[in-house]
């Protein structure tokens, strides 16, 4: 079969490689469609994210949809479309028992961060443990259904932050990650979205996808102690110091987006004498499931989703993604 392998800084090759085969408790998927996430771009374009480097060819992906090909156990017809929860969980760490993601020891699919790597889905089939299997409505498009893993990072953000019915909120960043937290917002009741860029052409995606308003960055201020909860979803030290300007006396400001790991300058005097929160969001636990009952419900969704390209133009399908002007969020069709 088919797949794609990082080898190195954009080193990305298409490899023949055995099918593999499903073992006991297992599942053999038939990949339709992966979406190229940050991490992703991060080892494509500089054989590393953050700390994990490329030590191996590692087939990047995380964020999929597909059919079952095989289930030994005969629980799942072939043809039955499914996405996957990308993550396995490490040890129980006591009192964090509601908190999967968070227990050391785990890994992710498409990763560096485990030795040997752990394998990713940009390959025409993916062996999978069947807990890690989520069956997709019939009705639910594979091409929506590949946006179910970034949506359920975007909910854990809406979770952590305590909700959003009846707020106001404000979304900064408007690359996939942030389109999908203002679509969540809008769809879990919030009275008013606002979503804010450096860049016109997101804005417009974020607008398709349900956002009230939005605000074009050096051309437009941020009001200040105008929202209730801010989800900082660009990951710019600059945009977390806007967020905590933004958000109210008491408000909640959820930092989504992820930053490297070393010391940044964020200005925190608003925060502390607005008494307002800054919490931290990593992945998510199990919320892949209502991302899945969202997408079914709101084909809105898919306006997030801008190029399908196929796999045999994968380096165009990681140039195109990491462009934000031009894209959203990008499929590679296996």
């Amino acid at each position: 079969m088919r797949a794609l392998s990082i080898h190195g800084k954009e080193d990305l090759r298409p490899v023949e490689v055995d099918v593999p085969e499903p073992g006991p408790d297992q599942v053999r998927i038939k990949v339709a469609y992966v979406g190229i996430c940050g991490s992703d771009l991060h080892y494509y374009f500089h054989g590393a994210n953050g700390a994990f480097v490329v030590r191996e060819p590692l087939v990047p992906g995380h964020e999929l949809s597909g059919t079952v090909d095989v289930d030994p156990s005969g629980r799942l017809a072939p043809g039955t479309p499914v996405t996957v929860h990308p993550a396995t969980f490490g040890p129980v760490v006591a009192g964090l028992e509601d908190a999967r993601h968070l227990w050391p020891g785990g890994s992710y699919l498409g990763s560096a961060s485990t030795w040997p790597h752990t394998q990713g889905g940009m390959a025409q089939y993916l062996v999978v443990g069947a807990d890690m299997i989520r069956e997709l409505p019939a009705e639910l498009p594979l091409t929506r259904a590949a946006l179910a893993e970034p949506l359920a990072v975007a909910l854990h953000g809406v979770s952590q932050a305590g909700g959003v019915e009846g707020a106001r909120v404000l979304v900064s960043g408007a690359g996939p990650i942030g389109l999908l937290a203002a679509f969540a917002a809008k769809a879990l009741g919030a009275a008013h979205v606002t979503v804010a860029d450096v860049v016109p052409e997101p804005l417009e995606r974020a607008t398709a996808v349900g956002a009230d308003a939005t605000i074009l960055l050096g051309s437009a201020e941020v009001p200040a102690g105008a929202y209730d909860v801010v989800l900082e979803c660009a990951g710019v030290p600059a945009s977390i110091t806007t967020a905590i300007g933004a958000v109210r006396p008491r408000g909640v400001v959820a930092q989504v987006g992820m930053l490297p790991n070393a010391e940044v300058s964020v200005l925190l005097a608003p925060l502390i004498s607005k008494e307002a929160r800054l919490v931290g969001c990593f992945r998510f636990d199990d919320e892949i499931g209502e991302a899945v009952r969202l997408l079914n419900e709101h084909p809105e969704a898919e306006a997030v989703v801008t190029h399908v390209i196929g796999a045999a133009d994968a380096v165009e399908a990681f140039a195109t993604a990491k462009d934000s002007r031009a894209s959203g969020k990008v499929l590679v069709a296996l």
